[in-house]
């Protein structure tokens, strides 16, 4: 059975090493996710350490999802501090492990950040992926809107320059929303 739990600063700072596996299995898989290969753990595991004062002070959210008692998956949303833009976040950080993946897992974490965002009052949500990657298949059948690419914006792990697509969404609104 699947859990998704959100995580306390705390938790997070004790999870790092946990995280720091799943991002560096997910590198490994080819993902750009704004990390080279190879990925030291040490590295990774104080990437994650560092995002604990951001949930600390209400700017991140992140979210777990545990298969029995391993962690599976991630994802994260970004709050800016900037008055004029309390109203929006940013989807970052969605992350399956391959070992969970084809389940399910990736549509339930993303479901799960768009309820809290709207739960948290926030009424629009925007995203940055890898065009043609299976991710934007995922972004694609959850409804959100594709506004474009940007070419050579991001480098894959092994450092080839790829495009960019970025989507957006409003968290409850129809499917079909323009």
């Amino acid at each position: 059975m699947t859990t998704v739990a959100r995580l306390a600063a705390a938790e997070l700072h004790a999870a790092a090493d946990e995280l720091a596996d799943l991002l560096i299995d997910t590198v490994e898989g080819g993902a750009s996710i704004g990390f080279l290969a190879p990925l030291d753990r040490a590295a990774a595991a104080a990437w994650w350490r560092k995002r604990a004062a951001a949930v600390s002070a209400g700017h991140l959210a992140v979210w777990v999802a545990y298969g029995g008692d391993r962690l599976l998956g991630t994802v994260a949303l970004a709050f800016p501090d900037k008055p004029n833009s309390r109203h929006r976040a940013e989807l970052v950080k969605l992350m399956v492990h391959r070992d969970g993946r084809g389940q399910g897992l990736g549509r339930t974490l993303l479901a799960t950040a768009e309820k809290e965002a709207a739960a948290a009052g926030v009424t629009l949500l925007h995203l940055d992926t890898e065009t043609d990657s299976p991710a934007e298949s995922l972004y694609l059948s959850a409804g959100w809107t594709r506004l474009g690419a940007i070419p050579d914006y991001a480098a894959t792990p092994s450092g080839e320059l790829r495009p960019t697509t970025i989507f957006y969404k409003r968290p409850g609104a129809p499917a079909d929303d323009t």
